[in-house]
């Protein structure tokens, strides 16, 4: 009995024991099929237009106030803060649209990495939405059931 005692301690002793790992073999930590993945490619960088997409508002923004903050740098024909439909509050984004695209330019020189009510936004010019029905360069997850299942009889 006192063997076996004897025999359990020294293999938890020698389980928890870190002289093994002192000296780390190359081995360890070799996994030969692995290989780092390709870092994304960012997107490309929008044509110049008269609409901006505004990135970084407060859930506190109004349209209101993000069109008094572009109006300073030109003639805004359309402000909109897009917001949850549920909660009624701010997603963080929205859009400016100035008449002019030379407008548009000096906005996003005078207000990208400004202050917003307290926060730090950042101005663009927005990219035009793909049309309805073709695929995005991002792939979507249905979270749905799988067509021809449940129910489907």
């Amino acid at each position: 009995m006192a063997a076996a005692a004897a025999v359990a301690r020294s293999g938890l002793r020698r389980m928890f024991s870190i002289s093994e790992f002192a000296t780390p073999s190359p081995r360890m930590f070799s996994i030969p099929a692995f290989a780092p993945p390709n870092p994304p490619t960012p997107p490309p960088k929008a044509d110049p237009s008269s609409n901006l997409f505004v990135s970084g508002l407060s859930k506190r923004t109004t349209t209101d106030g993000l069109r008094e903050a572009f109006a300073k740098f030109g003639e805004v024909v359309q402000a909109r803060v897009v917001t949850d439909r549920v909660t009624g509050f701010s997603k963080g984004f929205g859009f400016v649209r100035y008449a002019t695209v030379e407008d548009a330019t000096r906005g996003i020189e005078g207000m990208d990495g400004k202050f917003l009510d307290g926060w730090v936004i950042f101005a663009e010019y927005a990219r035009p939405r793909p049309p309805m029905g073709e695929p995005t360069s991002q792939s979507q997850q249905s979270w749905g059931p799988p067509s021809g299942s449940w129910g489907s009889r």
